[in-house]
């Protein structure tokens, strides 16, 4: 039995620190939720490779021209002559180093492409980047929005069973008919359905988030914090707008994309340009006109004839591009002010929207149950009148949470569209 009553402890001792984990759980703030999505997120690090790829075409654009190297023999008798077979007598040994001299800065242009290319890919990173972080911000969002419900329908539900039993009691007092209480009772299944939904809808979001963090935590060991409230407090419109023209890495990549169309054009007309070819060679044993000229040196350029301009075509390529780039820059500028307008206007209409529910519906509809609640058990009421203010205390609650949510979808589309977080 003492050591049926050790276990015994030991297990509720167990369960105890356990429950005490739990309760001690960590929970994520905004900040630690995104430092782990930019250190774990299998397509941001995918990205950032692209940039790592980008810098090693940089090395393949810079590289001079190799020499090259040409052994050749000449003059090795075949077959007898006048009864004479000498075969090596004769024979010329000669060796060939040519170099490919590139005019024109041919090689520094090439690198300054390459690394316009490397500014435009790490801008397209950012960007990426961005519309991630957008959806990870989504997803923090719904979670904190359904930890919200979710607290309101506990709430509602402990209400509403400290009511049900006043109202038992007042049954068994002769104050109320079985018919209302059963009625009153039945009503609690939807309290208890909505505390279900708002459990499992608390899950759902809390899964997105571990998909984005590429993360295998269970999910009922995972939880975040954060502020699920509004600011009255917002800049001017354009100051906003200011602020995504500097910002915005899909606008500066557009831009970058003119320099480094202008950087090819540059390219373009330098590789027009004729690139000669430096020769030189040492013989040996040569058949020349002087007899005791056994060891010799040649030298000899190569340059190409411009007969017909093979690459006006491409300089004509690179210079519409140029004026291509620009009006897609002209595009993209124009949709990051559209993107910045709707977002704005999202945020200011959900703040019209939101004041008089902090400032007086709330408390009304809080005041309104209340009051209906004393009545009915105070037989002042009909179970009607009870079970509308229940009702309707519930709905304002939930329409304000979703309205603090929707604020706060705005605010996060405003941080998209200005490139940084402006509304945290």
């Amino acid at each position: 039995m003492n050591g049926f009553l050790r276990r015994l402890c030991f297990g509720l001792f167990a369960v105890a620190v356990l429950a005490k984990g739990g309760l001690a759980q960590k929970r994520l703030t905004w900040q630690e939720v995104r430092q782990r999505f930019e250190t774990a997120n299998p397509t941001l690090q995918a990205g950032q490779m692209g940039i790592d790829e980008s810098k090693a075409q940089e090395i393949t654009a810079f590289l001079r021209p190799n020499p090259n190297f040409t052994l050749s023999t000449d003059g090795t008798q075949l077959v007898r002559y006048h009864g004479v077979w000498q075969p090596l007598a004769g024979t010329q040994l000669s060796a060939n180093f040519s170099y490919l001299h590139e005019r024109q800065r041919k090689r520094e242009l090439r690198l300054d492409s390459a690394q316009k290319a490397t500014g435009i890919a790490a801008s397209t990173q950012a960007d990426l980047e961005r519309n991630l972080v957008f959806g990870l911000r989504m997803a923090f969002v719904q979670t904190l929005q359904e930890k919200a419900i979710l607290e309101l329908e506990k709430e509602n539900l402990a209400y509403y069973d400290h009511v049900l039993d006043v109202n038992r009691e007042r049954f068994e007092a002769g104050a109320i008919s079985r018919v209302d209480l059963d009625r009153l009772e039945l009503q609690r299944v939807q309290y208890e359905s909505d505390l279900q939904i708002a459990e499992e809808n608390l899950e759902t979001a809390k899964i997105q988030i571990l998909m984005l963090l590429n993360d295998r935590t269970p999910v009922n060991q995972f939880d975040i914090a954060g502020s699920f409230d509004f600011s009255r407090q917002i800049a001017p419109l354009e100051e906003v707008r200011q602020q995504s023209v500097d910002a915005r890495p899909d606008l500066r990549a557009a831009l970058q994309a003119i320099e480094m169309a202008k950087a090819d054009h540059r390219l373009a007309v330098a590789n027009g340009s004729t690139d000669p070819t430096l020769s030189a060679w040492y013989s040996y044993n040569p058949s020349f006109n002087n007899p005791n000229d056994h060891q010799t040196l040649g030298i000899s350029v190569s340059i190409p004839l411009r007969i017909f301009d093979r690459n006006q075509g491409e300089k004509l390529r690179t210079q519409l591009d140029i004026g291509r780039n620009a009006k897609l820059a002209e595009a993209t500028r124009a949709q990051v002010f559209s993107n910045v307008d709707s977002a704005y206007a999202s945020v200011t209409s959900t703040l019209t929207l939101l004041q008089p529910y902090k400032d007086k519906y709330l408390e009304q509809a809080l005041r309104v149950r209340d009051t209906i609640a004393f009545s009915y058990e105070h037989g002042a009421t009909s179970l009607l009148d009870f079970l509308n203010a229940q009702s309707e205390y519930r709905s304002v609650q939930v329409n304000y949470l979703n309205l603090v949510a929707s604020y706060l979808s705005a605010a996060n589309q405003l941080n998209l569209a200005v490139g940084r977080e402006v509304l945290q």
